[in-house]
């Protein structure tokens, strides 16, 4: 007997847009949804990287990368903490089909993810791309 193959839907241009520009691996996806889910929270590296399986350097790095993306702010009441900054995204729709899309289609969204090469790479081909208008 043949199984039928369910194929998964198409992402979504925006979705891929985003992951394109502002996530460099699955752990900083991964870290960024614990902030959205969290907001009241504010998380310290350790807790991140407990989270994520990651070492504290490399949560520290990739926490430092999303306030960098102004996804993520440093808590400034409690320190060392980080939480989500929604000041990007005012209404939440985009966040929220961001994570929905995420649970719901991971092997292809983490697939998008790992096919973008390093962040070094990627840095530095940005560094010759030519600014619009410039």
């Amino acid at each position: 007997m043949m199984r039928r193959r369910t194929v998964e839907p198409e992402l979504p241009e925006e979705i891929v847009r985003f992951i394109l520009n502002r996530i460099d691996s699955v752990p900083h996806m991964e870290a960024l949804l614990l902030l959205w889910e969290t907001p009241e929270k504010a998380w310290t590296e350790a807790e991140i990287a407990a989270r994520v399986y990651v070492s504290v350097d490399v949560a520290r790095v990739i926490l430092q990368d999303l306030v960098g993306r102004k996804l993520a702010a440093v808590r400034a009441e409690s320190g060392a903490g980080y939480r989500y900054d929604s000041a990007w995204d005012p209404t939440g729709e985009e966040m929220a089909a961001v994570a929905r899309t995420y649970r719901q289609q991971l092997v292809r969204v983490a697939s998008l993810i790992h096919s973008k090469g390093s962040p070094a790479l990627r840095d530095f081909a940005r560094a010759f791309q030519f600014k619009s208008g410039k």
